[in-house]
């Protein structure tokens, strides 16, 4: 508990205690001095390319289709100025910058993040067999031949990249490390045990996050009520990888591959948005609960089989690892 902590400690008193706690700076100043330099830092970067973007925001719609160069900057100026930010908090805070989420690659990183790109390319894949097997998706032909294939295929793999990375460091790197902390402090107070402190913190902050992250899609063109909710469910079970290692490199891997399987190469509208120089020409058919309609595949009911599959993936081929918060909270592997 936070008392048994803090037993020999140097006492804190005045201002001190208000802003730091036994283990440094509270975590509410850490999460509102985060989103104030993030929002001041990101609005100088993305201020510097107002004409460009101007210009993306008129191609997209007229064309109603995301342009490559316009998502890679945006993704990529955020999550620059989220991984910034995080960086320069970490030296205040005096922590590991890995701490956050994003941890250097080691072999071991490296192979579970291409083990993340495999499972993202093979469930949106099946994702997409099962709605072709139920009748309601049409495939119409290719749409790039030769080296295009190879051109934009590329484009579009370092543009999702930049989206695995800014979404999910934002919904769960250093925002659900500090919330998680805040809560896991507010548990000990109650008199709770630290490991079941730092489980409640956990997932706490997870759940507030992939609700947020389901409700930040509602803003997409052409979502729809089930888009929403997978979005969510897909948010907790990336949280849950997170949870087993202790880092988010398995997400970013499978954030990164789903993404790209879905817009570029099989060409279907994500959470609404469709991109442009995708790879084939497909359209919906049928129900919308089975087809997803303008929202595409994760709007469709199937969807949710898949994160159950996904979710089982996780649980069987992620062991807790030494430092990741399963083990600080000693749960027992599935």
């Amino acid at each position: 508990m936070q008392d048994d902590q803090n037993h020999g400690a140097p006492q804190q008193h005045g201002v001190q205690r208000i802003f730091f706690g036994h283990d440094g700076l509270r975590a509410i100043w850490s999460i509102l001095l985060f989103l104030a330099l993030a929002f001041a830092l990101g609005r100088v970067v993305l201020g510097a390319f107002g004409s460009y973007l101007h210009q993306q925001q008129l191609i997209i719609k007229s064309t109603g289709e995301l342009p490559v160069t316009f998502t890679l900057l945006m993704d990529g100026v955020l999550f620059a100025v989220a991984a910034l930010v995080a960086f320069l908090i970490s030296r205040i805070e005096k922590r590991s910058f890995g701490q956050y989420g994003i941890d250097a690659l080691s072999t071991h990183r490296i192979r579970q993040f291409a083990i993340g790109l495999v499972i993202g390319i093979a469930t949106m894949c099946l994702l997409m067999l099962a709605l072709k097997v139920a009748g309601v998706m049409t495939f119409n032909g290719l749409l790039l031949h030769g080296t295009d294939i190879l051109k934009w295929g590329a484009l579009w793999a370092l543009a999702f990249f930049a989206v695995a990375l800014a979404e999910e460091y934002l919904m769960r790197g250093f925002l659900q490390f500090q919330l998680a902390r805040g809560v896991a402090a507010i548990a000990a107070r109650m008199g709770h045990r630290e490991a079941l402190c730092k489980r409640i913190g956990f997932w706490v902050a997870a759940g507030f996050f992939s609700l947020l992250f389901g409700l930040l899609h509602g803003n997409n063109p052409g979502e729809s009520p089930i888009g929403l909710v997978s979005a969510g469910l897909i948010g907790l079970v990336l949280a849950y990888s997170l949870w087993r290692t202790g880092s988010l490199w398995w997400a970013i891997g499978y954030h990164a591959a789903w993404d790209w399987t879905q817009s570029f190469v099989w060409g279907v509208a994500d959470s609404g948005g469709v991109s442009q120089h995708r790879l084939i020409s497909t359209h919906s058919q049928g129900p919308l609960l089975l087809s997803g309609g303008l929202t595409g595949p994760e709007g469709s009911i199937l969807v949710l089989a898949i994160i159950l599959l996904v979710t089982a993936i996780v649980a069987l081929t992620l062991k807790p690892e030494p430092g990741s918060p399963a083990a600080e909270s000693n749960v027992p592997s599935l």
